[in-house]
């Protein structure tokens, strides 16, 4: 997919930053493609060509597996407002001097109002019959289906079709009267962007339980990510929030902690990479530096008030 075969093509995965929900997956592809995972500031763009800020200075980037939004990628063309793309890009990509591997507009399959539709889809396209069911799913646009989602809005979870985060929802179980009762004017004014679907029943697996105010209770999870590299075992966490609260949604979920590394022999790396450990470092020696008299007075602290020489007294 490079635009030019003259020099060994770069390949990097955008990624918004270790705030997305899906970051883990973002850093397990770079992982396994061998590719650098880069965000929007490690990046910059210079007679239409896009570079890398590294280590060893500019390096041309060919290839760009996107894991940003559409509106998000370049400011000077999309949202003005965004700090996660890269001035320019757009540009770059117009000009044919870098390849976007997903282009733009390929968003268009998280529409949720697509989501019915896909058993029909591998029907049509694949001649099989679909092996998971659907959760059923209620589109607004049709009066029928709108008038049960407004008589039962307190068993249904309903969404904006190009929502994300979790904003925008009203989980019907977990609602107010007074939630319910100004929601039905946000869909009525416009049907077509919402769906409705039902809550799922999630059994609490065994031995895993969650804090309820001062007691422990059953945890409900639905799906845990398992990535299996040789004989380590990578737990991802990206899914245990939507599972928790029992409807298909990924963003908004509970703090977590992803970590990669710098692979052994690497002699380039980003910036931002190289800043980072520079100041892990200095706060490490920063950290050991408090902690060696802080230990050493915790010692002498320990010791009598009176120390009485011997053969004295």
């Amino acid at each position: 997919m490079s635009p030019t075969t003259d020099e060994q093509p770069t390949v990097a995965i955008l990624t918004p930053g270790p705030f997305n929900s899906a970051y883990f997956e973002h850093a397990f592809l770079a992982q396994q493609m061998g590719v650098e995972l880069v965000e929007g500031q490690d990046l910059f763009v210079q007679d239409e060509h896009v570079y890398m800020r590294t280590t060893r200075g500019p390096q041309r980037l060919h290839v760009i597996y996107r894991r940003l939004d559409d509106d998000y990628i370049d400011p000077l063309v999309f949202r003005k407002d965004s700090m996660l793309g890269v001035p320019g890009l757009f540009g770059a990509y117009r000009a044919g001097n870098v390849t976007l591997a997903n282009a733009v507009g390929t968003g268009i399959a998280d529409d949720k109002s697509l989501y019915p539709f896909v058993p029909d889809m591998i029907r049509f396209y694949l001649s099989e019959e679909p092996i998971l069911s659907n959760v059923p799913t209620y589109q607004l646009r049709k009066p029928d289906d709108l008038q049960y989602a407004l008589d039962h809005m307190a068993e249904l979870v309903i969404k904006e079709v190009h929502g994300a985060g979790g904003y925008g929802m009203l989980v019907g179980p977990a609602s107010t009267t007074a939630e319910r009762a100004d929601f039905p004017e946000r869909i009525l004014a416009d049907p077509a962007s919402h769906i409705a679907q039902p809550t799922l029943a999630l059994s609490p697996p065994a031995r895993l339980l969650s804090m309820r105010g001062d007691r422990a209770a059953p945890h409900r999870s639905a799906s845990v990510r398992v990535v299996r590299q040789d004989r380590e075992h990578v737990p991802g966490r990206a899914d245990a929030g939507r599972a928790a609260r029992g409807f298909a949604g990924r963003q908004q979920q509970p703090g977590r902690r992803d970590q990669g590394h710098l692979g052994a022999g690497s002699l380039t790396m980003l910036c931002r990479t190289a800043n980072e450990l520079y100041w892990m470092a200095r706060h490490i020696e920063r950290a050991e530096n408090t902690g060696m008299p802080a230990g050493r007075d915790h010692r002498m602290s320990l010791l009598p008030d009176q120390v009485v020489e011997p053969g004295l007294g």
